[in-house]
């Protein structure tokens, strides 16, 4: 069987296991816990160590999908899933710019450890004070030089919406193997 592993990661309340929840055959298996520390004040329980959930596509095809934790106590989980991954996906609240510097040491934190492709999914771009694409581009560093990742916007709560930017990442992948085999 072929399985492609797909990584969703971003800060705490992003939306990666409502991502991940949106669009699994299977029940997901998380690691939820009673957040006991500032995360309380966002939500009531975050993710300690992993999500999973699982797409089949025929016979032998299936995507995994890995949740990341969003705190960085939980980096040890960030390394462990991001060393495995075929491509992934940052979720990155649009309407927080508080938490976007924590979002680029995500990414730098998952760019010194694999090559995989990526791409930005923003959420929350409905609510009020959410930043432009551009912005947030630039808060999270891709400045001028520096090749941009693709960008979806993405509702975690939307099958719809979350099936399209895995599309999106899948098709992202697609390409940068194509390039490789040229």
């Amino acid at each position: 069987m072929e399985i492609m592993r797909l990584v969703v990661t971003g800060p705490v309340g992003a939306g990666k296991s409502t991502f991940i929840r949106s669009v699994s055959e299977i029940e997901v298996v998380d690691t939820d816990r009673r957040a006991t520390d500032e995360v309380a004040d966002l939500k009531h329980k975050t993710t300690v160590a992993l999500d999973f959930g699982r797409l089949q596509f025929g016979p032998n095809s299936a995507l995994h999908l890995y949740g990341t934790p969003g705190q960085a106590r939980f980096d040890f989980m960030w390394d462990i899933l991001i060393r495995r991954a075929h491509a992934y996906i940052m979720l990155v609240a649009a309407h927080r710019p508080h938490e976007f510097r924590y979002a680029r040491r995500i990414l730098t934190f998952m760019e010194q450890r694999s090559q995989a492709p990526l791409i930005l999914g923003l959420t929350h771009c409905d609510q009020p004070g959410a930043w432009s694409e551009d912005n947030l581009l630039l808060a999270l560093g891709y400045i001028q030089g520096r090749s941009r990742p693709p960008v979806v916007q993405v509702n975690a709560t939307q099958q719809q919406s979350v099936g399209q930017a895995i599309v999106a990442l899948v098709q992202h992948y697609m390409a940068q193997q194509a390039c490789l085999t040229r």
